[in-house]
């Protein structure tokens, strides 16, 4: 890396000055200012860009151990379920030889407890409904407030 101390910077900006001058140096000061920020920006991408593809990378071989892993699970689960399948037709094969010897049990046919469940139980007559001050109508709210609106005294 190149060794820049104080003096040395110092050194340059009085020689700049000198052959520059005053009345431009400034400008290119800020000319220089602009030029170091847009190589800084530049690293810092180049920078970013290479740690996303090394995390991109370790990603894919993360994704490649959970898909062999997710492979190793299926291979498994279907040497499983082909024991079960086999012990299942197994058990099945005892179970009807069993069942063809004895005979099957009959159960009565289902019966609803109601006869008429579709009728209507809980109606109350009208007439009780009328002498009791049960409502039958609805009413809206518009016609409730117009049917209890107090009237005015004029």
């Amino acid at each position: 890396m190149i060794d820049i101390g104080v003096t040395k910077l110092a050194i340059i900006g009085g020689i700049a000055l000198l052959v520059i001058g005053p009345e431009k140096l400034p400008g290119l000061a800020k000319t220089l200012g602009t030029l170091l920020g847009r190589a800084r920006r530049y690293v810092a991408d180049v920078k970013n860009e290479v740690n996303r593809s090394m995390e991109l990378d370790e990603l894919k071989k993360m994704k490649e151990t959970v898909e062999s892993a997710a492979r190793d699970v299926e291979g498994s689960i279907k040497t499983g379920a082909a024991d079960f399948e086999k012990s299942w037709a197994e058990t099945t094969e005892l179970a009807v030889s069993a069942s063809a010897t004895e005979p099957a049990p009959s159960f009565p046919q289902y019966r609803h407890p109601r006869k008429k469940w579709r009728v209507k139980q809980g109606a109350t007559p009208r007439w009780y409904k009328a002498r009791s001050g049960v409502r039958t109508n609805a009413l809206s709210g518009a016609a409730r407030v117009a049917r209890f609106r107090p009237t005015r005294l004029t």
